[in-house]
């Protein structure tokens, strides 16, 4: 897999409200109105990234998830990152 360009990266975050970028890596903070919600979202999400073969890093604190994509065999973000991240968006919806 490829690491995507950074006019990919930044096209996509455009339409990616709330995600940011830490170097290699992309970002959210989920805020969910309880534990059993957030682990609702959380449970979602594993289905999601299983049937992507792509696995987030994923904290959960309470009622906040946190969510960081990364592509570690290609060493930055690829688009399976930029995919992901937009499948979560619509998690969240």
């Amino acid at each position: 897999m490829h690491r995507a360009s950074e006019e990919q990266v930044v096209a996509a975050l455009a339409g990616l409200p709330g995600w940011e970028r830490h170097d290699e890596t992309i970002e959210k903070t989920f805020k969910h109105p309880d534990f059993a919600q957030a682990m609702e979202f959380v449970n979602a999400l594993a289905v999601m990234a299983e049937d992507a073969h792509h696995h987030p890093d994923i904290d959960i604190r309470y009622n906040r998830v946190t969510i960081r994509l990364t592509t570690h065999d290609a060493g930055g973000l690829t688009q399976a990152d930029l995919d992901l991240a937009l499948g979560i968006e619509g998690l969240a919806a």
